[in-house]
């Protein structure tokens, strides 16, 4: 069997980042790592390590760990950040391009980044805008690989973070899908499982380039997933 690989992660208190963490218990093909600013409760059977720092010092724990692949599931919300703008910024936009780049002066060859569908440099939605402006801070970095993913509304529970309107929407969210056809299906919400386990897959992929993924590209990969060693 191949040496498993291994997968550093940021963000792994968010949705995304936890479901993460459960789609790679059990899994012989990687060892999981998760970079954290808090402790967190780890699901039962989990066999990884947690390294909690500050984020100026996260830059010391990827050195130490030595990942094949970072994967980013970053983010904050509009409401977390006060409505602030430089706030929001320092997280999903800085925050994010400080780990990148530390990782790639660190010789990390591969990051898997969860953008958002709709990211747009030109787009008048703030948030569009600056996941736009990370898109392409990203591809400039210089992985061998680079992986971004833009799902639409993200279906799943939030710890002690209660959005009113989200949740309206995740609950029609069904209903919505069956209505998004053609073009329009990058816009279905998707489950944050259905995410993460895509960011596995995209992780344990090995050939260069840079990739953009929308709602069906997202699929296949989490499809892909179980069926996966270390692959291609």
């Amino acid at each position: 069997m191949s040496e498993p690989i291994r997968i550093a992660l940021v963000g792994a208190s968010g949705l995304v980042g936890r479901a993460i963490i459960r789609a790679s218990v059990g899994r012989e093909d990687m060892r999981l790592v998760a970079i954290a600013r808090r402790e967190m409760k780890l699901p039962q059977g989990a066999r990884m390590e947690l390294f909690v720092a500050d984020t100026a010092q996260w830059d010391e724990v990827i050195e130490a760990v030595q990942p094949t692949v970072l994967i980013n599931a970053l983010g904050t919300t509009w409401k977390k950040s006060d409505k602030d703008e430089a706030e929001f910024r320092a997280v999903d936009h800085d925050l994010v391009l400080a780990v990148a780049r530390a990782a790639h002066r660190l010789k990390v060859p591969r990051f898997v980044s969860i953008s958002s569908i709709g990211a747009d440099l030109a787009s008048k939605n703030f948030y569009l805008r600056v996941k736009g402006e990370v898109e392409r801070d990203l591809a400039k970095v210089g992985f061998q690989r680079l992986d971004i993913l833009r799902p639409g509304l993200l279906r799943g529970s939030r710890e002690g973070d209660i959005r009113l309107a989200e949740r309206a929407g995740i609950a029609l969210s069904p209903l919505v899908n069956l209505m998004l056809h053609g073009n329009f299906r990058q816009y279905r919400a998707v489950d944050a499982r259905v995410v993460a386990d895509a960011c596995l897959s995209f992780a344990l992929r090995k050939a260069g380039g840079k990739f953009a993924h929308d709602h069906d590209s997202i699929l296949r990969a989490a499809h892909s997933l179980p069926q996966m060693m270390l692959a291609e």
